[in-house]
Order: structure tokens, then C-alpha cells, then sequence
């Protein structure tokens, strides 16, 4: 086997952890949410599902992308290929920037609110 099967091989492989994030996230979050929105007060149950749901995209996203630059990088680097693989890192950050603005409520750049005890 080539070297570049083998690194091929390895971006699928990260890209189907990203998904399988994003599938067992989301049903992990189902669960959660189904189970808990009729002990929770109105809205927190759901506010806590999107949260949780949000951050399993965000986490499925960063293995896409690396999978994606593996196999772009290593594999089929040609200029057409980095340039799509580059509109595809534009595309998947700002779906990234967006869901962490939506869950946490502010930019990702932005400091923590610390409130004191």
C-alpha cells in the first residue's frame, strides 16, 4: 500500500469521526432533551439542547475539516483541489464562528463573562 493510500485512507477515517460525532451528538442530545423538558423550566430545557446540540455539530466540523486537508494536502494537491478545499474551510468556519456565537452568546475571540461569587 502507498504512502498516500494510507494517508487517504486516514482523512476518510477522521472525516467518519466527524460525522459520527455529529450523529451520536445529536442523538445523545435528543435523549437528554426528551427526558429532561418536563422537569426543567419553560425554555431551559431547550436552550440546554441546542447548546449541546450546537457544540456536536462544532465538534463533527473540525474532524470534517481535517480530514478534508489531509486528504487534500497529502493526497490530490492540485490548485483546483487547494482551491476548493479552501472555499470548504471558509464555508465550515463560518458555520463554525455562527454555532459558537449561538450557543455561548458571543464570538468566539470575545472574553468569558466572569462573574464573582
Amino acid at each position: 500500500m502507498e504512502f498516500t493510500e494510507i494517508i487517504s485512507i486516514a482523512g476518510y477515517a477522521i472525516e467518519a469521526i466527524g460525522v459520527f460525532a455529529v450523529v451520536v451528538g445529536s442523538m445523545i442530545s435528543s435523549v437528554i432533551f426528551i427526558r429532561s423538558f418536563r422537569y426543567l423550566p419553560e425554555g431551559v430545557a431547550y436552550r440546554t439542547y441546542r447548546r449541546q446540540l450546537g457544540r456536536s455539530i462544532m465538534l463533527g466540523l473540525e474532524f470534517l475539516i481535517a480530514g478534508d486537508i489531509i486528504r487534500t494536502v497529502i493526497v490530490s494537491d492540485t490548485l483546483e483541489n487547494v482551491a476548493v478545499l479552501g472555499m470548504i474551510v471558509l464555508i465550515r468556519t463560518f458555520l463554525s464562528v455562527t454555532l459558537h456565537l449561538e450557543i455561548e452568546g458571543r464570538w468566539p475571540w470575545q472574553e468569558e463573562d466572569k462573574e464573582t461569587p
